[in-house]
């Protein structure tokens, strides 16, 4: 499903302010040698958009699809909604070719992420087993070192 975009001819600080108020939000395209054509985007579209993660987006400029990829979003520190989007245009192939790998990199991060708890759980297991190898527990010792304390004092 393609974006509808909306070309913008006014712009500066109020013009922006005036589109976000109205639910949109500003946007540039631009890339392999066109100028660049400023554009506005409903806001809960992109924002649902830009959530699954798509690597490739398909606009709809002055009734032509185009594909674009964000460059960069601009978001609102302290409210987190966007303030602006930077879009390039690819080609379909460049479009794949993206698509792979962030469905690689996507692969890779669950990858690490599981194996990070897998580490996690095995050291869990390996202080249990030394705890227990000693006889004492996390709460054996902290009663151990209160009565120590308390001696000493």
């Amino acid at each position: 499903m393609a974006l509808t975009t909306n070309v913008r001819t006014d712009f500066g600080k109020g013009a922006a302010r005036r589109l976000r108020r109205e639910g949109q939000t500003p946007a540039v395209i631009y890339g392999h040698g066109q100028a660049p054509v400023h554009v506005s985007l409903d806001s809960h579209e992109l924002i649902l958009t830009l959530r699954k993660r798509a690597s490739s987006i398909e606009i709809l400029v002055d009734g032509k699809t185009q594909i674009v990829t964000p460059r960069d979003i601009q978001i609102e520190p302290v409210r987190r909604y966007v303030e602006h989007v930077d879009l390039v245009v690819v080609t379909a192939a460049e479009a794949a070719t993206i698509e792979r790998e962030a469905t690689a990199a996507s692969a890779a991060a669950e990858a690490s992420a599981s194996a990070a708890a897998e580490s996690a759980a095995a050291k869990a297991a390996t202080r249990a087993a030394r705890q227990e190898e000693a006889g004492t527990t996390g709460e054996d010792n902290s009663a151990a070192t209160e009565g120590a304390n308390e001696s000493a004092q």
